[in-house]
C-alpha cells in the first residue's frame, strides 16, 4: 500500500469514528479506494495492536515478578514502573478494542454490498464466481475475528489480576506484603502465557487473511 493511501485512509479513519460511515466509504470510492482496501488496512492495524499489547503484558508481568523478588532497592521506584506498565497495557486494551469494532464495521458494509452487487450480474458464471468469492472471503474473515476476539476475551484474566495487585501494593509497599505476592507470580504467569499464545494465533490469523486478499476478488 502507497504512502499516499495509507495517509488517505489515516484522514478518513477518523473522519468516520465522528460521521457516518457509508459518506465516507462513498468518498473513499470516488478517489479508487474501496472497502476492501479499507478492511486489509483496518486489519493490519488490529494486528499491529495485538501486536503492540501482547509486548506491553509480557513486560507488566516481567516488571511485577521483578517487583515481587526484589531484595532492596528503591520501591517505590520500581512500583512506579510497574503503574506505568500497567497504563500502557490498558491503553493497549482500549485500542484493541477500537480496532477490532473498525474491522467489524467495514466488514459488514463490505458484505452487504457484494452480496447486492451479485444482483446486478447478466453472466451467471461470472456471478457465480463472485459468490464462490464472497463465501470463501466470509469464512476466512469469520476464522480471523473468532481469533481476534478470542484473544481479547484473555486480557482481562490478567489485567484485572495485575491491576489488583497494583492497587494492593499502593497501599502496601513494604517487603511483607511484596513476599505475600511472591506465590501469585506463578498463576499470573499461566495467565499471560495463554494470553500471549492466543495473541499469536489472532496475528497469525490476521497475517493469513492479509495475504489472502491479493488472491481473491470480487
Amino acid at each position: 500500500m502507497t504512502r499516499m493511501l495509507r495517509s488517505i485512509l489515516l484522514v478518513f479513519s477518523v473522519l468516520t469514528m465522528s460521521g457516518c460511515a457509508t459518506v465516507k466509504y462513498a468518498a473513499l470510492e470516488k478517489v479508487g479506494v474501496h472497502k476492501r482496501d479499507i478492511l486489509v488496512d483496518r486489519v493490519q492495524a488490529a494486528r499491529q495492536a495485538q501486536e503492540q499489547a501482547k509486548d506491553q503484558f509480557v513486560s507488566a508481568y516481567d516488571r511485577f515478578t521483578a517487583l515481587v523478588n526484589v531484595k532492596g532497592g528503591d520501591l517505590e521506584k520500581n512500583y512506579k514502573k510497574l503503574r506505568r506498565d500497567l497504563d500502557r497495557s490498558e491503553k493497549a486494551t482500549r485500542e484493541i478494542d477500537d480496532r477490532i469494532a473498525a474491522v467489524e464495521e467495514v466488514a459488514g458494509a463490505l458484505f452487504d454490498e457484494w452480496k447486492k452487487e451479485l444482483g446486478e450480474y447478466t453472466n451467471p458464471d461470472l456471478r457465480k464466481r463472485s459468490e464462490q468469492n464472497l463465501a470463501f472471503t466470509r469464512r476466512r474473515y469469520a476464522i480471523m475475528i473468532d481469533k481476534m476476539k478470542k484473544a481479547r476475551a484473555r486480557i482481562d484474566p490478567v489485567l484485572f489480576v495485575m491491576q489488583d495487585y497494583t492497587l494492593f501494593l499502593k497501599h502496601n509497599l513494604n517487603a511483607k506484603a511484596l513476599a505475600s505476592l511472591k506465590g501469585e507470580a506463578g498463576s499470573v504467569e499461566a495467565k499471560v502465557d495463554t494470553l500471549v499464545r492466543e495473541m499469536e494465533q489472532a496475528i497469525a490469523e490476521a497475517d493469513r487473511f492479509i495475504a489472502g486478499q491479493g488472491r481473491n476478488g470480487s
